[in-house]
């Protein structure tokens, strides 16, 4: 699908394993997460291995990467049906503030919703008001009454 004139998302599946590793690296450094290059490869090839857990999208312009988007997918009782989490969206610092991001959110969501999807979510740092800003464009909106919250097994 197109997103922009020279922008295109494209579902990407276990061949793009090793092109889609440089980003989710560099997404991870940005985010200061802390994994290992073996991490990475595990977790994301299981991804783009069982569309199940979840699905990734490649975010392509004139035929370079330029970024993904990964939802994992979930069932929720109070929204009524599987929902989704953007679990990890970055687009290269080169590509931001050209409106991509807003664009690839709004294809996302037309997506999701015709798998049957009820609802998405998301987690963002709380000082990025920049990504903030473009959530809440997006539609998103913070549910003031709930905290993330974790619990590492």
């Amino acid at each position: 699908m197109t997103l922009h004139p020279e922008a295109i998302l494209e579902l990407a599946g276990p061949a793009q394993l090793d092109e889609l590793l440089p980003l989710v690296a560099a997404y991870h450094a940005f985010e200061e997460v802390e994994t290992s290059a073996e991490q990475r490869r595990e977790s994301v090839g299981k991804l783009l291995r069982d569309k199940n857990l979840g699905e990734i999208w490649l975010v392509r312009k004139m035929d370079r990467l330029i970024g993904y988007i990964a939802v994992c997918y979930s069932y929720s009782i109070e929204f009524g049906g599987r929902d989704g989490f953007i679990d990890e969206f970055y687009v290269d610092a080169s590509e931001r503030g050209m409106g991509i991001g807003g664009r690839v959110l709004k294809e996302i969501a037309a997506l999701l919703r015709a798998r049957g999807i009820v609802a998405v979510h998301l987690e963002v740092d709380g000082g990025n008001g920049r990504a903030r800003a473009a959530y809440a464009r997006a539609g998103f909106s913070a549910r003031d009454k709930y905290h993330v919250m974790s619990l590492v097994l």
